[in-house]
Protein backbone atom coordinates (compact mmCIF):
# COMPACT_ATOMS: atom_id res chain seq x y z
CA UNK A 1 0.00 0.00 0.00
CA UNK A 2 1.26 3.47 -0.91
CA UNK A 3 1.27 5.92 2.01
CA UNK A 4 1.66 9.68 1.88
CA UNK A 5 2.78 12.51 4.16
CA UNK A 6 2.55 16.21 3.27
CA UNK A 7 5.53 18.05 4.73
CA UNK A 8 6.08 21.83 4.80
CA UNK A 9 2.62 22.93 3.77
CA UNK A 10 1.96 26.67 3.44
CA UNK A 11 -1.51 27.42 4.74
CA UNK A 12 -3.61 30.27 3.35
CA UNK A 13 -6.83 31.31 5.04
CA UNK A 14 -9.81 33.17 3.60
CA UNK A 15 -13.41 34.01 4.37
CA UNK A 16 -16.15 35.81 2.52
CA UNK A 17 -17.96 38.43 4.59
CA UNK A 18 -21.73 37.99 4.29
CA UNK A 19 -23.79 40.94 3.08
CA UNK A 20 -20.69 43.10 2.59
CA UNK A 21 -22.07 45.35 -0.17
CA UNK A 22 -23.03 48.31 2.06
CA UNK A 23 -19.85 47.96 4.15
CA UNK A 24 -17.74 47.92 0.98
CA UNK A 25 -19.52 50.95 -0.44
CA UNK A 26 -18.78 52.91 2.75
CA UNK A 27 -15.14 51.79 2.68
CA UNK A 28 -14.81 52.71 -0.99
CA UNK A 29 -16.14 56.24 -0.36
CA UNK A 30 -13.76 56.78 2.57
CA UNK A 31 -10.74 55.41 0.68
CA UNK A 32 -11.46 57.48 -2.45
CA UNK A 33 -11.83 60.64 -0.33
CA UNK A 34 -8.55 59.82 1.44
CA UNK A 35 -6.77 59.29 -1.90
CA UNK A 36 -7.88 62.73 -3.08
CA UNK A 37 -6.60 64.42 0.09
CA UNK A 38 -3.24 62.60 0.42
CA UNK A 39 -0.56 61.78 -2.19
CA UNK A 40 0.14 58.45 -0.46
CA UNK A 41 3.28 56.34 -0.75
CA UNK A 42 5.17 54.71 -3.59
CA UNK A 43 5.83 51.09 -2.62
CA UNK A 44 5.09 48.09 -4.86
CA UNK A 45 2.22 49.86 -6.59
CA UNK A 46 2.43 50.63 -10.30
CA UNK A 47 -0.18 53.06 -11.66
CA UNK A 48 -2.05 53.24 -8.40
CA UNK A 49 -2.34 54.85 -4.99
CA UNK A 50 -0.96 53.38 -1.73
CA UNK A 51 -2.10 55.11 1.44
CA UNK A 52 0.04 55.72 4.48
CA UNK A 53 0.30 52.64 6.70
CA UNK A 54 -1.59 54.07 9.69
CA UNK A 55 -5.06 53.13 8.44
CA UNK A 56 -5.63 50.90 11.50
CA UNK A 57 -5.39 53.96 13.80
CA UNK A 58 -8.11 55.92 11.99
CA UNK A 59 -11.51 55.64 13.72
CA UNK A 60 -13.46 55.45 10.45
CA UNK A 61 -11.85 52.06 9.71
CA UNK A 62 -12.34 50.48 13.18
CA UNK A 63 -15.04 48.07 11.99
CA UNK A 64 -12.61 46.56 9.46
CA UNK A 65 -9.85 46.40 12.10
CA UNK A 66 -12.21 44.45 14.37
CA UNK A 67 -12.99 42.00 11.54
CA UNK A 68 -9.26 41.47 10.92
CA UNK A 69 -8.61 40.77 14.60
CA UNK A 70 -11.51 38.32 14.75
CA UNK A 71 -10.09 36.28 11.86
CA UNK A 72 -6.55 36.51 13.19
CA UNK A 73 -7.70 35.16 16.59
CA UNK A 74 -9.29 32.22 14.75
CA UNK A 75 -6.01 31.57 12.92
CA UNK A 76 -3.96 31.82 16.13
CA UNK A 77 -6.25 29.26 17.71
CA UNK A 78 -6.06 26.91 14.72
CA UNK A 79 -2.26 27.29 14.48
CA UNK A 80 -1.74 26.87 18.26
CA UNK A 81 0.14 30.16 18.49
CA UNK A 82 0.97 31.23 22.05
CA UNK A 83 1.13 35.00 21.62
CA UNK A 84 -1.66 37.50 20.99
CA UNK A 85 -2.24 38.99 17.53
CA UNK A 86 -1.07 42.57 17.09
CA UNK A 87 -1.96 44.61 14.00
CA UNK A 88 1.25 46.44 13.11
CA UNK A 89 0.09 48.38 10.06
CA UNK A 90 -2.68 48.62 7.50
CA UNK A 91 -3.12 50.57 4.27
CA UNK A 92 -5.43 51.04 1.31
CA UNK A 93 -4.49 50.13 -2.26
CA UNK A 94 -6.14 51.71 -5.24
CA UNK A 95 -5.10 50.10 -8.54
CA UNK A 96 -6.33 52.17 -11.45
CA UNK A 97 -7.01 50.46 -14.80
CA UNK A 98 -3.62 49.16 -15.93
CA UNK A 99 -2.29 49.19 -12.35
CA UNK A 100 -0.50 46.32 -10.63
CA UNK A 101 1.80 45.52 -7.70
CA UNK A 102 5.31 44.12 -8.09
CA UNK A 103 6.17 40.87 -6.31
CA UNK A 104 7.25 41.42 -2.69
CA UNK A 105 7.19 40.06 0.86
CA UNK A 106 6.31 41.77 4.15
CA UNK A 107 9.42 41.62 6.38
CA UNK A 108 9.21 41.62 10.18
CA UNK A 109 5.61 40.37 10.12
CA UNK A 110 3.89 37.06 10.89
CA UNK A 111 0.64 37.19 8.91
CA UNK A 112 -0.27 39.47 6.04
CA UNK A 113 -3.43 39.76 4.05
CA UNK A 114 -5.87 41.67 1.93
CA UNK A 115 -9.51 42.61 2.10
CA UNK A 116 -11.17 43.29 -1.25
CA UNK A 117 -13.40 46.35 -1.24
CA UNK A 118 -14.00 46.63 -5.00
CA UNK A 119 -12.81 44.00 -7.45
CA UNK A 120 -13.86 42.51 -10.77
CA UNK A 121 -12.77 39.16 -12.17
CA UNK A 122 -10.36 40.99 -14.50
CA UNK A 123 -9.10 43.61 -12.05
CA UNK A 124 -5.89 41.75 -11.24
CA UNK A 125 -5.37 38.45 -9.44
CA UNK A 126 -3.12 38.33 -6.42
CA UNK A 127 -0.47 35.71 -7.16
CA UNK A 128 1.87 33.77 -4.89
CA UNK A 129 5.22 32.13 -5.61
CA UNK A 130 6.23 28.73 -4.23
CA UNK A 131 8.50 29.57 -1.28
CA UNK A 132 10.54 26.38 -1.71
CA UNK A 133 13.24 27.70 -4.04
CA UNK A 134 15.01 24.34 -4.37
CA UNK A 135 11.81 22.76 -5.70
CA UNK A 136 12.34 24.81 -8.86
CA UNK A 137 15.42 22.75 -9.81
CA UNK A 138 13.26 20.15 -11.52
CA UNK A 139 9.78 20.56 -12.94
CA UNK A 140 8.80 17.08 -14.20
CA UNK A 141 6.49 16.56 -17.15
CA UNK A 142 3.07 15.22 -16.17
CA UNK A 143 0.46 13.11 -17.89
CA UNK A 144 -2.26 15.42 -16.53
CA UNK A 145 -2.40 19.09 -15.56
CA UNK A 146 -0.21 19.87 -12.56
CA UNK A 147 -2.18 19.90 -9.28
CA UNK A 148 -2.80 23.40 -7.91
CA UNK A 149 -0.79 22.78 -4.74
CA UNK A 150 2.29 21.86 -6.81
CA UNK A 151 2.33 24.83 -9.20
CA UNK A 152 5.18 27.32 -9.00
CA UNK A 153 2.79 30.30 -9.16
CA UNK A 154 -0.73 30.27 -7.69
CA UNK A 155 -3.26 32.91 -8.79
CA UNK A 156 -6.18 33.90 -6.60
CA UNK A 157 -9.14 35.77 -8.02
CA UNK A 158 -10.06 38.92 -6.07
CA UNK A 159 -13.66 39.05 -4.90
CA UNK A 160 -15.30 41.99 -3.18
CA UNK A 161 -16.02 41.01 0.42
CA UNK A 162 -13.26 38.38 0.59
CA UNK A 163 -10.62 38.51 3.32
CA UNK A 164 -7.42 36.50 2.86
CA UNK A 165 -4.48 35.94 5.22
CA UNK A 166 -1.18 34.22 4.53
CA UNK A 167 2.31 33.95 6.04
CA UNK A 168 4.15 37.25 5.50
CA UNK A 169 7.23 35.57 4.01
CA UNK A 170 5.36 34.33 0.93
CA UNK A 171 6.33 36.27 -2.22
CA UNK A 172 3.24 37.80 -3.79
CA UNK A 173 2.14 40.47 -6.24
CA UNK A 174 -0.93 41.71 -8.10
CA UNK A 175 -1.44 41.29 -11.83
CA UNK A 176 -2.49 44.13 -14.14
CA UNK A 177 -5.97 45.56 -13.67
CA UNK A 178 -7.71 44.95 -17.02
CA UNK A 179 -11.24 45.71 -15.83
CA UNK A 180 -11.51 49.40 -16.71
CA UNK A 181 -12.56 50.09 -13.08
CA UNK A 182 -10.59 50.80 -9.91
CA UNK A 183 -9.50 47.77 -7.90
CA UNK A 184 -9.64 48.69 -4.20
CA UNK A 185 -8.18 46.57 -1.44
CA UNK A 186 -6.86 46.97 2.08
CA UNK A 187 -3.60 45.29 3.06
CA UNK A 188 -2.21 44.70 6.54
CA UNK A 189 0.42 42.99 8.67
CA UNK A 190 0.08 41.26 12.00
CA UNK A 191 3.41 41.30 13.84
CA UNK A 192 5.02 39.61 16.82
CA UNK A 193 4.31 41.84 19.82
Amino acid sequence: MLNQDNFWPTVFYYKDLPNSEKFNQELEEKILAWSQADVGLNKTNRNGWHSTTDMHTRPEFKKLVDILYQMQFEIYQKENLASEPFLGNMWANLNYPGGSNAMHIHPNSLWSGAYYVAAESTSGNIYFEDPRAVSLMSMPKRTIEQPVNERRIIDSLPQAGRLIMFPSWVNHGVRENLSGKNRISVSFNFIQK
